[in-house]
């Protein structure tokens, strides 16, 4: 069940007005309303959460907003991500079993990590193992841990355009080291798009959570030789 635009934008005010109150139990009972009116985990972060984050971010980069604002909505949508929609998915179930190891993190520059807490999710219940790794986190420490890890797939999330460089500088350490081939590079975030993944060599681009781990599975199945 989508929700109309009036709907979303109505919620969407309800949630910066919670924001900007910094008011956790108004956030988690908007998202009680709208899980509790049809609206899946995954809709109201599309339609609801991720603008106003997106908006947030954008006013931060242009300094018209500042750490404590990010901070603010940090923690109401935290709140609500593990009051309400963590559960809500969870309770969704998921497959079985070990589809493989993913290092994921919110790139150096970025300190957003709800986008970021429901891909990893979303992967989760679907069967992958899944190493989070944070927010601001290095292109060193995302490999280091790759390495640790003996991951097959390192995501890497991005809300705000000053972390996308060190998305690119991941590429190129990875590539300078011989190591590009060892692992699967993928990325998702507001400002990150097909073609821009596909400019900074990464094998792929998630639009969502759903799509990120459709794209996980998929990428998995062709390294082991069962899709082209």
């Amino acid at each position: 069940m989508h929700l109309s635009e009036a709907k979303c934008e109505e919620q969407r005010t309800q949630l910066r007005r919670a924001i900007d109150d910094l008011d956790e139990k108004a956030g988690i009972a908007l998202a009680q309303e709208a899980l509790a009116g049809g609206v899946s985990p995954l809709e109201f972060f599309q339609d609801v959460i991720e603008p106003v984050l997106k908006e947030i971010g954008d006013a931060f980069a242009r300094l018209d907003l500042f750490l404590p604002d990010l901070m603010r909505a940090g923690a109401v949508v935290k709140a609500m991500q593990l009051q309400i929609l963590e559960p809500a998915v969870r309770s969704a179930g998921g497959e079985s079993g070990s589809s493989g190891t993913i290092v994921i993190g919110t790139a150096q520059g970025d300190i957003h990590d709800i986008g970021k807490n429901m891909v990893a999710l979303m992967l989760q219940v679907n069967g992958f193992k899944v190493v989070d790794l944070g927010t601001n986190v290095s292109p060193q420490a995302f490999l280091d841990s790759a390495r640790r890890e003996q991951a097959d797939i390192i995501a890497m999330s991005s809300l705000l355009t000053p972390s996308l460089p060190y998305i690119k500088d991941f590429v190129a350490r990875v590539n300078a080291l011989g190591e590009r081939q060892r692992y699967i590079l993928v990325a998702g975030g507001a400002p990150i798009t097909a073609s821009w993944a596909e400019a900074a060599g990464l094998d792929g681009f998630g639009e969502d959570a759903v799509e990120a781990v459709a794209l996980c599975q998929r990428l998995m199945r062709r390294r082991a030789g069962g899709e082209a």
